[in-house]
C-alpha cells in the first residue's frame, strides 16, 4: 500500500485503494437513462432531503422518493422502501443518519444497488468500512447537488 491508498481521520485508517472515484459515480448523472433514489427526501424544507429532491427533480433527472414515513414529497409518490421502487434506481442517494444509512446499504446490497451516493453527514466510520468490505461503487461526503451544477447536467 502506497501513502496514498489510505487515510486516518479520527483514529479510523480506511484503505481507498478500492475506492472509486468520485469520477465514476459522477460520470451516471450524465447518462440520460440514469434514475436517481433519494433516500431521506422529504417536505421539511429545513432537510437535505427535501432540497436535494426538488434539486434534482427541477435539473429533470428521473427521481424516487423513499421514505417510509410519508406518502408524497413534493407531489410525488413516496416509496417506503427502495424494494418498493417501480425500477431499479441507478444511483441511491442516501440522506439520513448514519445509522439508518447502514439499514439503506444492508438493503441496497441484497436488492443489487450498488451505485450508492452517501451524502454528508450519513457517512462514519462504519459506513465507509461496510462499502469498502462489500464492493460498492460509492462516493462518499459530496454533495450531489454540487456535482451536478459542476458538470452542466441539467435534463431537458
Amino acid at each position: 500500500m502506497t501513502r496514498w491508498d489510505s487515510f486516518h481521520v479520527s483514529h479510523f485508517t480506511l484503505d481507498v485503494s478500492h475506492f472509486h472515484t468520485m469520477k465514476d459515480i459522477a460520470a451516471l448523472l450524465d447518462e440520460p437513462q440514469t434514475t436517481i433514489a433519494v433516500v431521506g427526501a422529504n417536505d421539511n424544507p429545513s432537510k437535505y432531503g427535501y432540497v436535494i429532491y426538488r434539486d434534482l427533480k427541477r435539473k429533470g433527472y428521473a427521481v424516487f422518493a423513499v421514505n417510509p414515513n410519508r406518502q408524497t414529497v413534493d407531489g410525488d409518490r413516496a416509496f417506503g422502501s427502495l424494494a418498493e421502487l417501480p425500477a431499479k434506481a441507478t444511483i441511491v442517494n442516501v440522506v439520513v443518519p448514519p445509522e439508518v444509512t447502514m439499514q439503506i446499504l444492508k438493503e441496497c446490497q441484497r436488492l443489487g444497488l450498488m451505485n450508492v451516493w452517501i451524502q454528508p453527514g450519513a457517512e462514519s466510520p462504519q459506513v465507509l468500512d461496510f462499502l469498502q468490505k462489500n464492493h460498492f461503487n460509492y462516493l462518499a461526503n459530496a454533495c450531489i447537488m454540487v456535482q451536478s451544477r459542476m458538470r452542466g447536467s441539467v435534463r431537458a
